[in-house]
């Protein structure tokens, strides 16, 4: 099956150890990427897990990943993952793998993440375009975290 990727990549006024830890802390997943709840067994082989929606035991979407690489403060990969929303299945089978890589820089540090696996298909456009603005927003998001005076 052919597949399609996705990369993305700021530069942050943080130290590469500071963001990277906020990418498996849950308490700043929470913060940065707005999740109701996340539970982070941060090391090689751990579970990467975030629910979104008031519901607890109902949530509007809920992510699972296992941690395929974990080196701080450095790199990061989330696989096998585990997708559930209340809207229902995804509508195409995937094998989503998504690559955190964080480098320095002058101005501080460079997140570059990396999405790979979804369908080159039409039945996976919608869903690659939701994840494209999704990441657009996460990284605003991480950028309100690290640097909130700048809003």
């Amino acid at each position: 099956m052919t597949t399609r990727r996705y990369l993305h990549e700021e530069t942050f006024p943080t130290s590469p150890e500071r963001l990277f830890t906020l990418l498996h802390t849950p308490s700043a997943i929470r913060e940065w990427w707005s999740a109701s709840r996340a539970i982070i067994v941060a090391q090689r082989g751990g579970v990467w897990a975030a629910t979104w929606g008031d519901a607890e035991d109902d949530p509007d979407y809920v992510t699972a990943a296992t941690i395929r690489t974990f080196e701080p403060p450095r790199r990061m990969v989330l696989a096998d993952y585990r997708y559930r929303a209340k809207t229902g299945p995804l509508p195409f089978e995937a094998d989503l793998m998504t690559e955190f890589v964080v480098s320095s820089h002058p101005e501080g540090s460079v997140l570059r993440v990396i999405q790979d696996g979804f369908p080159a298909g039409p039945e996976a456009d919608e869903f690659y375009a939701g994840c494209e603005q999704g990441w657009r927003d996460t990284f605003a998001g991480i950028r309100r975290f690290v640097d909130p005076k700048k809003e």
